[in-house]
């Protein structure tokens, strides 16, 4: 039979004049796993963060399992049995599978390690999570980002924890990696444990869910009971109004080709890369983790050495020394797949962030100064909808997806007209992808005056690619395969070509 895990009564959170939370209600049963979802800045950190200890209430109650519950740190939640399981793992990667395991509770026989005790103890819980093949010496840094979570659990599950918070946990997996993870958190919910869920691909929620919460602007707008789940309800109680359609498709016309390769050879990969893109179009680039689509991307960049092949940007062979400094001043733009280490400085301003890559524009008649890159980056930070107090905040204040539009603004603000774009929308909330979904459109249209741009789209999410693309190229082992219009194909055939099962896709 189950109970009442957890209930969060009137939770409120203020920073200064900001109000985080205003009020939340919140309630997860034992054996039940509760989707929460809401735009980034909804609040849903805040309020995890205060069920972890990490942050204090200004006001409301807790209970966990029938008994008041007020931490004052991450450790006292841990302690009361909350794991907290998030996109960034909070391991040492230095360290071996058992070490972090058993790391602050390492069993001991008077003044030393117990041994013999911490090996049983690290195989009971990789046993738990499935994974007793694990070797418990093997440094954590060597292991998958799907090992690693794992790992993450099975230390979780060795220290008693009956809630689990997963906190955008497929961010960085392959979908059968994904499946195994939903078969593990099913397996939690089976033996009795409560779940919270927090993710911004709605398909996932409702594939696992049993219940789902939304958040808006710090407050809980509603809970809906039993699945299946409309996306359609979703988005419009996460951003408060109906959103028309996820993937605008205008009226494109291609043109001339701005970009072609021809056997592209990196120093490890791609192996043999072939493509054309050409302005008015969005060609997408498909494939698993590790096939080689970012390294394809840092190497037209001029971010990763060329071992072989040609390279033609508008016309022009690229020569050797190719570098982002010339890809910026060529019109070629990139965002990175990873926004916090190379996409952005996070302790630098919104403004220096936007400007950056061409600070030539952002100069004024006495020079270059914070007040003319503030001025030259505004423009863009409103038309972009960033969401922020002022252009010199840090853009690290920002959440996710207001970060990714800072990311964004910064290739319109250098004029780019070939836009090579890397995971554009991981990490953010549905809203936001509508948003760069429209924007990418536009570029390919051309509006404002401006002449069609060119897009290259790598993408791990099928839906999104079948969405927004024209043409869509797989990529297998380092090598692209040819490029096919999108109507002509569907996931299945995609999805097996990248995995390498056919004889079609890569050459």
């Amino acid at each position: 039979m189950t109970e009442l895990a957890l209930s969060m009564r009137g939770v409120s959170k203020r920073f200064g004049a900001t109000h985080a939370l205003r009020g939340v209600d919140l309630s997860v049963r034992t054996g039940e796993i509760l989707g929460l979802v809401g735009e980034n800045g909804a609040g849903k950190s805040t309020l995890m963060k205060i069920l972890s200890g990490a942050l204090r209430r200004d006001e409301g109650t807790l209970e966990l399992f029938a008994t008041a519950y007020d931490p004052s740190t991450p450790l006292e939640g841990r302690a009361r049995g909350i794991a907290m399981i998030y996109q960034e793992l909070s391991l040492a990667p230095h360290l071996s599978v058992r070490e972090n395991v058993l790391l602050g509770v390492e069993p001991r026989r008077g003044p030393w390690l117990d041994r013999r005790e911490a090996r049983a103890r690290t195989r009971r819980a990789l046993e738990a999570v499935g994974r007793e093949d694990l070797d418990p010496e093997r440094r954590v840094a060597e292991l998958t980002p799907a090992e690693q979570q794992l790992v993450e659990i099975a230390r979780s599950l060795s220290l008693g924890c009956r809630l689990f918070v997963f906190d955008e946990p497929t961010s960085s997996l392959t979908r059968a990696d994904v499946e195994h993870l939903f078969t593990f958190i099913r397996r939690l919910r089976a033996d009795g444990h409560a779940v919270i869920y927090i993710s911004h691909a709605l398909e996932e929620v409702d594939e696992l869910c049993d219940r789902v919460s939304v958040l808006r602007d710090g407050e809980l707008v509603r809970t809906h009971d039993a699945g299946p789940f409309e996306a359609g309800a979703l988005i419009a109680d996460m951003v408060g109004r109906e959103v028309d359609e996820l993937y605008p498709r205008g009226e494109r016309t291609r043109g001339e080709v701005v970009l072609e390769t021809r056997e592209l050879a990196g120093m490890r990969l791609p192996e043999r890369a072939t493509l054309e893109l050409a302005r008015g179009e969005v060609l997408g680039i498909f494939g698993l983790v590790g096939a080689g689509r970012t390294e394809l991307l840092r190497a037209l960049f001029g971010l990763d050495a060329i071992r072989s092949g040609a390279v033609r940007v508008a016309g022009r062979t690229a020569d050797e020394a190719l570098s982002p400094a010339t890809a910026w001043r060529s019109g070629l733009g990139l965002v990175s797949e990873d926004r916090k280490r190379e996409g952005l400085c996070l302790d630098r301003s919104i403004a220096e962030n936007l400007c950056l890559p061409r600070l030539d524009r952002a100069g004024a008649r006495l020079g270059l100064t914070r007040g003319s890159v503030a001025r030259s980056a505004q423009p863009w930070i409103d038309e972009l909808g960033v969401r922020c107090a002022q252009a010199g905040q840090p853009v690290g204040e920002l959440s996710g997806g207001n970060q990714q539009k800072v990311a964004l603004a910064r290739l319109f603000f250098a004029d780019c007209d070939l836009l090579l774009l890397d995971e554009p929308t991981r990490g953010v909330d549905v809203a936001a992808k509508a948003e760069i979904y429209r924007w990418i459109d536009a570029c390919a249209r051309g509006t404002d005056g401006r002449p069609p741009r060119a897009v290259l789209l790598v993408s791990s999410y099928l839906p999104e690619l079948f969405g927004v693309c024209d043409r869509l190229q797989v990529m297998t082992r380092g090598r692209l395969g040819p490029a096919r219009p999108i109507e002509e194909l569907d996931e299945e055939r995609v999805l097996a070509e990248a995995a390498g099962l056919t004889t079609e896709g890569a050459a």
